[in-house]
């Protein structure tokens, strides 16, 4: 017997993945593809959009491949969020790279905008601080650096989910939804709308960008997109983050998630819009029938990807040898890796900041700093819900954990202990991927309603804390100072 399914793309910095998921909300199968990232400047990171374009084809050919009998009647879509391209409206080429959301290469830039005293502004209408984190500073860059002599009428800016839908759909529709709308810089997300305010702050033509639709409804159809036939809906789009969010059934006021990967997302919904504290950021978490819901979100831009760099540092094969390393000692006997190797995120946005190894000594060994990296993950988390818990309108509920890192239960403990709060992991770790995969299976009429997804919850193990509270207190005081020190605070 075909069962019908739906289809999930999770586009994500390194990977591009696709899921294959039944109506009982079991993922069948999937497939990955790798996909390159150059530096081709300290701090510069970009990547190439159609080899994101050729990984989701290949991703979803080797799912499709390993999958039982279905039929795919929907499409959904979650991408790494605030990397930005621009490409022809006539052609469909690529005009310059993707730029990618761990680019700093618009920090001057931003820091003009802010001397000139406009963060305020942009923080009351988008939620976010000026950083070259998001979108709006770096369409700019690309419009300034890439498309000269090219007719305006012809560019079209967008988030890499406008790139896919605009080739899933053949090139017949530009748009985007409200949660990758929200990231840029360039929408209000009190009124729902391209503000022509921040337009013109960062000089952007309303024009060249997508639609803004919500994050459950038809985008459009496939149409010659490779390994699929014409005509299936696609159905959904939503920023990777904000998919896990929903994808755990964070329905609920104060009921949060962190998704761990290359960096790191921490969300908690919310409400309604507040104008977010210093140190995180307030985000349209999804959108449903126009009606959106916020959320809380602290953004940490080096998180997985420290564990490879210090495997090389220490001259490890894999990260696998870094882990085990990692669990040989006890603690780290003073040590703190703080990874600022691109700057600090939140809760400190400082773009100058940079990564150090702090607190060695004579009897500090290889396994101290391994098992450092690996806290560092769970530190920089625990920095982010302080500011959160300080300002959420609710106490903190279920606070679930994704990405892959969250199969390892030795930093998911670390996790919990720090944090001093339950953490529950998934029977899959794709979030991203399952919450595109239900939104769009709202709009295929899979399941009518938020309340039957929340029935299909597939939570794993709930790890809870463990860790004497003076251990506690020592650690998270430690790793402050060495933040201050990589600051240069001291």
């Amino acid at each position: 017997m075909v069962c019908r399914t739906i289809l999930a793309i999770d586009e994500g910095t390194t990977n591009s993945k696709a899921v294959l998921v039944s109506g009982s909300g079991e993922v069948l199968a999937s497939g990955a593809c790798s996909v390159d990232i150059r530096h081709p400047k300290p701090g510069w990171v970009e990547q190439d959009a159609d080899r994101i374009w050729s990984s989701t084809v290949s991703a979803v050919a080797a799912c499709l491949e390993s999958a039982p009998a279905s039929e795919v009647s929907a499409v959904g879509i979650s991408n790494q969020r605030e990397s930005v391209l621009a490409w022809s409206r006539a052609t469909g080429k690529p005009l310059g790279p993707v730029i990618t959301w761990q680019c700093r290469r618009t920090a001057p830039a931003c820091d003009a905008l802010r001397n000139a005293g406009h963060e305020n502004v942009v923080i009351s209408k988008t939620g976010l601080p000026l950083d070259p984190l998001f979108p709006a500073s770096k369409a700019r860059w690309l419009l300034d650096n890439h498309c000269q002599g090219v007719a305006g009428d012809d560019i079209c800016i967008g988030t890499v989910d406008s790139w896919l839908v605009w080739k899933f759909t053949g090139g017949a529709i530009h748009a985007t939804d409200a949660s990758n709308a929200a990231r840029t810089q360039l929408y209000n997300i009190r009124t729902g709308e391209w503000d022509a305010e921040l337009c013109d702050l960062f000089d952007i033509d309303p024009a060249r960008l997508p639609v803004v639709l919500d994050s459950s409804c038809t985008f459009g159809e496939t149409r010659d997109a490779d390994g699929l036939p014409d005509g299936i809906p696609i159905a959904s789009a939503i920023g990777d983050s904000h998919g896990a969010l929903f994808g755990h059934g964070a329905f609920g006021p104060g009921d949060g998630k962190v998704t761990f990967g290359t960096g790191s997302s921490i969300m908690t919904t919310i409400r309604e819009f507040v104008v977010p504290p210093s140190g995180i950021t307030t985000t349209i978490a999804w959108q449903l029938k126009g009606t959106p819901t916020y959320a809380f979100e602290g953004n940490i831009l080096v998180s997985a990807s420290i564990l490879p760099w210090t495997a090389e540092l220490l001259g490890l094969g894999s990260v696998d040898a870094l882990m085990e390393l990692a669990r040989s000692v006890d603690d780290t006997l003073g040590v703190n890796l703080v990874p600022a190797h691109v700057g600090l995120g939140s809760p400190h946005w400082n773009a100058e900041a940079r990564g150090l190894i702090d607190g060695l000594t004579f009897g500090t060994r290889p396994a101290h700093v391994a098992h450092a990296a690996a806290q560092s993950m769970a530190l920089q988390v625990c920095d982010v819900f302080d500011i959160i818990k300080a300002n959420s309108p609710s106490e903190i509920g279920a606070i679930s954990v994704d990405g892959g890192p969250s199969r390892n239960a030795f930093i998911m403990q670390k996790v919990a202990d720090y944090l001093d709060h339950p953490v529950a992991t998934r029977e899959s770790a794709e979030a991203s991927a399952i919450g595109a995969a239900y939104l769009a299976g709202l709009e295929a009429g899979f399941w009518p309603s938020l309340e039957s997804i929340a029935e299909l919850d597939r939570r794993g193990e709930t790890l809870e804390p463990n860790l004497d509270e003076t251990c506690r207190r020592s650690v998270r005081e430690s790793w402050r100072k060495a933040i201050a020190r990589s600051t240069h605070a001291t």
